[in-house]
């Protein structure tokens, strides 16, 4: 490839030293536009496009480091390489220091040597803009991986007489959080209050939209707010927050009760939980109200009876039954989640380990990664199984 076409701005007072640079770079060969300015005044205004400066330190109007860093202040891309008479080592090093490219005493290059010099510079000026803005990308990266972290729930829960787990993952490339939410509120001695929901979309405005409806939640449960009236308080926080009006979200809602060992579950256009109990894993059998935001509508309450004291309740987004069997089309889908439960390798796998471990198995199905969020609890007493 042709060498490409320098823009070259001297800054130079002395004509009979800029007429040599001219001479030296016409002599090399160099493809190259060369301007001129006698003051640093004038070399602000003939900034634009110039891709290398070649400043004098002994101008009228800026002398020294002093000029350098002045005219360094205005450069905004352009690489600076000082030419100039003073053969001074300590010089040469506290320029550089201060930002130029390169340093350069005339009478001691030739055409090839200034040339070879211009383009390295101008490289090396890209090259160390470009690790800038990588440094800049990954520090917002950082920042926004630590937000993000910061906004995942902690269940709020002193109860031991059951376990929870959870498992979260965005679909979101980079991104820790997703349209997908959840949170634990227990109320009293023996009422624990669940929610799952998942937002339509996979992008930060859902992101967003899932910890106001998660933040919303904890609230509407702490202030007492009647079961009954929690969903449709969130569904207004959801019309009154959500970016167009085609966002919708949906929710399981689960309330348990802790000495009764029964729970009632509300189900807002969401798949049902799945029940893990006497060595079986089926769905509970609830019904199903629409999504938020649609269509404001009470959602309806089923009431669920737990038999025993060793039982598991597993939540789920449908990013984890989304995912394709293998089989054409097929989908993982509620039947195929209890299939995966109902395997004699998933009784082995401890209760803490169980959610990663269907993930990891919807995965293998799927033949690759699952596209979706997915988020997940597992509510669990006594043996859990």
């Amino acid at each position: 490839m042709a060498p490409e076409r320098l823009r070259i701005l001297l800054v130079e007072d002395d004509e009979g030293d800029a007429f040599l640079v001219r001479e030296l770079l016409a002599e090399a060969g160099a493809s190259f536009d060369l301007q001129i300015a006698t003051t640093l005044r004038e070399a602000r205004a003939m900034m634009r496009g110039v891709q290398c400066v070649l400043l004098d330190l002994g101008l009228p109007d800026a002398e020294g480091i002093d000029g350098l860093r002045k005219l360094l202040g205005v450069a905004g891309g352009a690489a600076v390489c000082v030419l100039t008479g003073r053969s001074d080592e300590h010089l040469g090093v506290q320029a550089v220091a201060e930002g130029a490219q390169d340093y350069l005493v005339k009478g001691q290059v030739d055409g090839v040597l200034l040339v070879r010099a211009l383009r390295y510079a101008v490289e090396r000026k890209r090259a160390d803009e470009n690790a800038q803005r990588l440094r800049e990308v990954e520090l917002r990266q950082a920042e926004s991986a630590r937000l993000e972290r910061g906004l995942l729930p902690q269940p709020l829960m002193q109860t031991t007489e059951v376990a929870v787990h959870t498992f979260y993952r965005s679909g979101r490339a980079m991104g820790l959080l997703g349209g997908d939410f959840f949170d634990v509120v227990q109320v009293g001695d023996d009422k624990l209050h669940v929610i799952v929901g998942d937002v339509c979309g996979h992008s930060v405005d859902e992101a967003a939209l899932g910890v106001e409806l998660r933040v919303a939640w904890r609230a509407l449960v702490l202030a007492g707010v009647p079961e009954e009236q929690v969903l449709a308080s969130l569904e207004q926080v959801l019309m009154t927050e959500r970016r167009a009006r085609e966002v919708f979200a949906t929710v399981a809602m689960v309330s348990v009760d802790l000495a009764g060992s029964r729970a009632t579950v509300r189900l807002a256009g969401h798949p049902p939980p799945v029940l893990l109990s006497g060595g079986s894993a089926v769905p509970v059998t609830a019904r199903t109200g629409i999504v938020l935001g649609v269509r404001p509508t009470p959602t309806p309450a089923t009431d669920v009876e737990f038999s025993g004291d060793d039982w598991s309740l597993l939540m789920y987004t449908d990013g984890l039954i989304e995912g394709h069997t293998g089989v054409g089309n097929e989908r993982l889908d509620v039947e195929g989640l209890c299939g995966l439960l109902g395997e004699p390798a998933a009784k082995g796998v401890p209760l803490a380990a169980l959610p990663a471990w269907l993930v990891g198995r919807a995965e293998q199905a799927n033949g690759g990664p699952l596209a979706d969020d997915v988020a997940m609890l597992l509510i669990s007493r006594g043996g859990g199984r």
